[in-house]
C-alpha cells in the first residue's frame, strides 16, 4: 500500500508535542508504527519543506551535542489541520473497516 500522502499528517503528528529536526521526525514514525513507516530523506524533507512554504511547521537553526541542526515546529495553522486530518482518517479508518471487517 502507498502510505506517501499520509507523510504531512504524520510530521505534524511528531511534531505536536515539541518541535524536531528531519531525523527524529523519521525515526518518530519508524517507531510509533513499529517498522512499518519508514520513510528515506528523499521523501521526508520535501514534505517537511512543502509544510513550511504552507505556514504549517516554521523552522529554525539549533545546536544540538554541537551539531547544528534545523528543528520544526509546529504552528497554530498545522494543528487546525492535523485536528481536521485525525477526524478525516478516523472516519476512512471507521468505512474501510466496517467494509474489510475486523484484521
Amino acid at each position: 500500500m502507498n502510505f506517501k500522502g499520509t507523510l504531512p499528517t504524520l510530521i505534524l503528528e511528531a511534531l505536536q508535542q515539541e518541535p524536531s529536526h528531519g531525523y527524529r521526525i523519521a525515526q518518530q514514525i519508524k517507531e510509533r508504527s513499529q517498522g512499518v513507516l519508514d520513510f528515506k530523506e528523499g521523501t521526508l524533507y520535501p514534505a517537511l519543506h512543502k509544510l513550511e512554504n504552507e505556514g504549517q511547521v516554521e523552522s529554525y537553526d539549533a545546536v544540538e551535542s554541537g551539531r547544528q541542526r534545523r528543528y520544526y515546529r509546529i504552528t497554530k495553522t498545522g494543528r487546525k489541520t492535523l485536528a481536521k486530518d485525525r477526524a478525516e482518517w478516523h472516519e476512512l479508518s471507521r468505512a474501510v473497516t466496517a467494509i474489510l471487517g475486523e484484521a
